[in-house]
């Protein structure tokens, strides 16, 4: 290719009646296809114009939702005029119903689950809805997992560093239309930090069209009580910069009710007393985020890109009300006492990523600078009222207690990837990380005659955490006609100090850990393969599991801190087969060194539940998986998956080792469906079941999850109004059970699941234009959130 010339392709677009086309996207892509070149978008008179192009051979590709691609080799010389291109549209009609997006399809590689939504119905909700919609993915709540593990979220290979609430508001505020695929990455690569043991990866359509395009919405939902959510998003990219901006503002009130019961037990294990508590929990709460990113292309091999991360939550309120009955063992009453707990918290997390990137002929290098600051505190009111066996007011007590947080983040890394042939390539890089936090907090005991405060010191405490993490990896991949290998292996160093100066707690750390990984498939013809897979992976614990405060919820509820925690280890077989492209089997086996979990522990003798995070000293997962993805029609896709899995654990507390194992399924499908002519009216319905399961000791009883979506284009496909149904047939809730040695417990739980969602978003300037997306990557900060009780 000569270098220097500044040669253009233009031409206009138009439809079968020669009415020009306007906002389809014209790319200029290599010979090979390869790689994208320039790209730009038609005006209102359907004329492009492509300049500063090189004397060379292109492929000409223009693309408009609703008629074929068009695709044109071109070999320029000199300025070439296309005079007119016309596009044919695509349509099939059914009497007067057609069905015209493309359905969701399924690609089973060595390493992922390929999920690719691009044109298709799901991409016209948000961005939660399609986790929901892929398999393997469960939503639960705020809470994210593929088969029992917690992934990290990914979008364009840029991780998302939010607490698994912020995360889920972010990722519902957030328009799906600009998807390409969700990949499920069941074996991440070296170049994901050891923490990274399944990965959800978000891929985008790439951002080639200049221009400025622009949305707002809003979103109504009634559960047991109203929410809100509203926000906007912009756009804009020329050839020397790209600035993307999302804000979002929510208001919510989540109910939560609860019935458990307690037997503490005597000394033989008998049934002394049971405490059967009915609690009925309410959050308020008004949150803002917002996501920017700038690039500046500094040279077609240069781009400079500042991003950033804000999370404002300046109203926190979180109410208890809780009456608990005692009976003895022939469930005669003994006593009552209410317990009423008010707690006010605000937070801000702030991150700031700084990247240079820079393309060799041959390979890249990507240099990336981040830093977080957060800030957390709460303040929290308890009062409780004690009854005798006639429930006659005895006595009363009160206390209130203060937390604080400050956590500062600094990242800094480099990777180099390298293309060594047509069919493999290396990459290699380093990264440090340092985090420090400061945390403290102090009960005091109230008088309720004078309102006084005296502090408990027993009950009070302050925390420093630090923590450095060195890491250096290289992986190597091979793509074959045949096979597809990748290879690597990660090292990493991590240095932990934790001091409680007021307890005189301490915990060091120092440890170097490798992590190797690697992933095998061969394609034994076009419609089989076989793939295995193996990856060593760590979860440390997070930095307020770590903290050795005690923060009461009541005089006989208290959640407590392990500083003595430890890393869980993790290594993870998989092997598996995909037969044509309809089926996929699959067996794996978990094995984790170090578990760890937070579970209630009942004090016999001081009638106090505790809940502490501990690591188990064996726990093991092994199941075997089927996924299908088929059309039952032209206008109808169906996929469906099931896993069976055993999971077992065991752990000594102390009166010997405990052991318990439980089968268990889960199973979920999927139907998809898109009507009229215009493509305009979309369908989601999706059933998931998770049967009867162990967790941290704790039997979890079945559950059957549904959700309904339709969303409707209207306003000439500028405007969207949704509709969303959650849990039709009231089976979210669900029943729990812990019963091992001189443990005795169960309840039920009621959670606020079940909803109806209105919502609308309005899509203004070049409508066309596909979002840029920017996630933080830093790899700490998913450590960051306290866990709310």
């Amino acid at each position: 290719m000569s270098h220097g010339q500044s040669l253009s392709v233009s031409g206009t677009v138009i439809d079968a009646e020669n009415n020009p086309i306007e906002f389809a996207n014209v790319i200029i892509l290599s010979e090979d296809e390869s790689e994208v070149l320039k790209g730009t978008s038609t005006d209102e008179n359907g004329y492009f114009n492509i300049v500063n192009l090189d004397s060379s051979t292109f492929i000409l590709k223009i693309t408009y939702l609703g008629f074929d691609d068009f695709n044109q080799k071109i070999i320029l010389r000199g300025d070439l005029d296309l005079q007119s291109i016309q596009l044919i549209e695509i349509s099939e009609s059914l009497d007067e119903i057609s069905i015209i997006a493309k359905k969701p399809t399924i690609k089973r590689e060595a390493d992922r689950l390929v999920f690719n939504i691009e044109k298709t119905a799901l991409v016209e909700g948000n961005m939660l809805q399609v986790l929901k919609s892929t398999p393997g993915v469960l939503v639960i709540g705020d809470d994210i997992t593929v088969k029992n593990s917690s992934p990290t979220v990914y979008i364009n290979n840029r991780k998302v560093n939010l607490s698994s609430e912020d995360l889920n508001q972010l990722l519902e505020g957030s328009s799906a239309n600009a998807i390409k695929s969700v990949e499920v990455i069941t074996n991440p690569s070296a170049r994901y930090d050891a923490e990274s043991g399944v990965v959800i990866n978000i891929v985008m359509s790439k951002n080639l069209v200049t221009g400025y395009r622009g949305s707002v919405f809003a979103n109504y939902t009634q559960g047991v009580f109203p929410r809100y959510n509203t926000g906007t998003s912009h756009f804009f990219k020329n050839e020397d910069i790209s600035l993307n901006l999302n804000y979002s503002y929510s208001k919510d009130k989540i109910n939560r009710e609860g019935d458990d019961t307690v037997n503490f037990l005597d000394s033989n294990n008998n049934i002394d007393q049971s405490w059967r508590s009915f609690t009925n929990r309410n959050t308020w709460s008004e949150t803002h985020s917002l996501n920017t990113n700038f690039d500046y292309f500094i040279s077609d091999k240069n781009t400079l890109s500042l991003s950033s991360n804000a999370l404002y939550v300046p109203y926190f309120k979180y109410k208890i009300a809780n009456n608990t009955l005692i009976s003895d063992e022939n469930n005669n009453f003994l006593s009552r006492f209410t317990a009423d707990n008010l707690s006010r918290d605000n937070k801000y997390n702030l991150a700031f990523d700084l990247d240079f990137n820079h393309k060799f002929t041959k390979g890249e290098l990507v240099v990336n600078a981040h830093y977080t600051t957060y800030n957390y505190e709460r303040n929290q009111g308890v009062i409780s009222n004690f009854f005798d066996s006639n429930n006659a007011f005895q006595n009363a007590s009160a206390f209130n207690t203060k937390n604080n947080q400050d956590t500062n983040i600094f990242s800094a890394k480099i990777d180099y990837s390298l293309s060594l042939n047509d069919s493999s390539n290396f990459e290699t890089g380093l990264k440090f990380s340092s985090t420090n936090t400061d945390s403290d907090i102090f009960q005091f005991d109230v008088d309720l005659n004078t309102g006084d405060e005296t502090i408990d010191v027993l009950n009070s405490d302050a925390f420093k955490y630090d923590e450095q993490i060195y890491a250096a990896y290289a992986n190597y991949d091979l793509s074959t006609e045949k096979w597809s290998v990748n290879a690597g292996l990660r090292l990493e160093q991590t240095n932990i100090e934790g001091i409680s100066p007021l307890t005189n707690i301490s915990n060091t750390q120092d440890y170097l850990e490798w992590f190797p990984n690697a992933s095998v498939q061969y394609n034994l013809s076009d419609d089989y393969n076989v793939y295995t897979n193996y990856k060593r992976s760590i979860a440390r614990p997070s930095y307020a599991a770590l903290n050795p405060f005690q923060f009461f919820l009541n005089d006989n509820y208290v959640v407590s801190g392990n500083p003595f925690l430890v890393p869980t280890f993790t290594d993870h077989f998989i092997i598996g087969a995909n037969i044509t492209k309809y089926f996929t089997f699959e067996a794996y086996y978990k094995n984790y060194d170090g578990a760890i979990s937070e579970i209630p522990r009942q004090n016999n003798a001081t009638n106090v539940i505790e809940y502490i995070s501990v690591n188990f000293d064996k726990t093991v997962e092994f199941g075997f998986d089927f996924i299908s993805n088929f059309d039952v029609t032209d206008r109808w896709s169906v996929y469906a998956v099931t896993s069976f899995y055993n999971f077992e654990e065991e752990t000594d507390f102390g009166l010997g080792f405990v052991n318990q194992n439980q089968w268990s399924n889960y199973s979920e499908i999927q139907n998809n469906v898109t009507l009229l002519k215009d493509n305009s009216l979309n369908l989601s319905c999706a059933l998931t079941w998770i049967g009867k399961n162990l967790q941290g000791f704790q039997i979890v009883e079945n559950r059957l999850f549904s959700e309904l979506a339709i969303s409707k284009s209207i306003l000439k496909k500028q405007g969207i109004i949704s509709l969303s149904v959650s849990d039709l047939f009231n089976t979210h809730d669900f029943d729990f059970s812990t019963q091992y040695q001189n443990q005795n417990s169960f309840g039920h739980a009621d959670i606020d699941d079940r909803y109806v969602r209105l919502g609308f978003r309005y899509k203004f300037g070049n409508t066309k234009l596909n979002s840029n997306i920017r996630a933080i990557d830093s790899d700490e900060r998913d450590r960051l959130e306290k866990k709310t009780n």
